[in-house]
């Protein structure tokens, strides 16, 4: 099972052990990462699942689609390197993938 660091704003990170085929949000929420709010459940609809993917990990991560870019696009703080954590299904190539979250969750 792949480990996955989650960086809250405030600089604490946390490790955990993700379930290969669940989304990175869900393997957050069940493992309590803060900063991770997941309102809408996965689907793609509330932007509360935001992350910030360090660059080395975009390509094992993919690309946002129509549909989450256009969410994302509702998010004042998004960058080039915005994902929604519930559209990123983790894979055994992502044992130590890092991404960072927003200061806020919207």
């Amino acid at each position: 099972m792949p480990r996955i660091t989650l960086i809250e704003y405030n600089g604490q990170s946390h490790e955990i052990t993700a379930e290969v085929g669940e989304s990175l949000m869900t393997n957050a929420v069940e493992q309590s990462v803060p900063g991770i709010d997941a309102d809408c459940g996965g689907a793609g609809a509330c932007g509360t699942c935001h992350c910030f993917v360090d660059a080395d990990w975009q390509v094992a991560t993919g690309e946002a689609d129509a549909l989450e870019d256009s969410m994302l696009g509702m998010r004042p703080d998004r960058e080039h390197n915005s994902r929604l954590s519930c559209q990123i299904d983790v894979t055994p190539e992502m044992d130590g993938l890092v991404v960072r979250l927003p200061e806020f969750q919207m």
